[in-house]
């Protein structure tokens, strides 16, 4: 399984969209923000994407994502507090 979280990809530009994307739930209005802000934490966690088409909510800050190029992630905050993405 490859895993990778924020501390692989040190940066603030990485620190500003994660704080963003995990700030709290999103509304219906804001899925399409979401999915670009999955799409930047994706591409920051240095893994190919494209860009994200789908989103499902597992919970608080845990989606499963899929990208334009077929492939999917899990992105959450691991319980260290970090984010990490693992491929599906």
């Amino acid at each position: 399984m490859n895993t990778r979280t924020q501390s692989q990809t040190p940066g603030r530009a990485l620190i500003l969209a994660l704080t963003m994307l995990f700030a709290g739930p999103a509304g219906a209005a804001e899925n399409g923000a979401l999915a670009k802000d999955l799409t930047s934490t994706i591409s920051l966690l240095g893994l190919p994407c494209g860009q994200v088409v789908n989103v499902v909510t597992q919970g608080n800050r845990d989606y499963i994502v899929t990208c334009s190029d077929k492939n999917r992630y899990r992105v959450y905050l691991n319980p260290q507090g970090r984010v990490a993405a693992e491929k599906r």
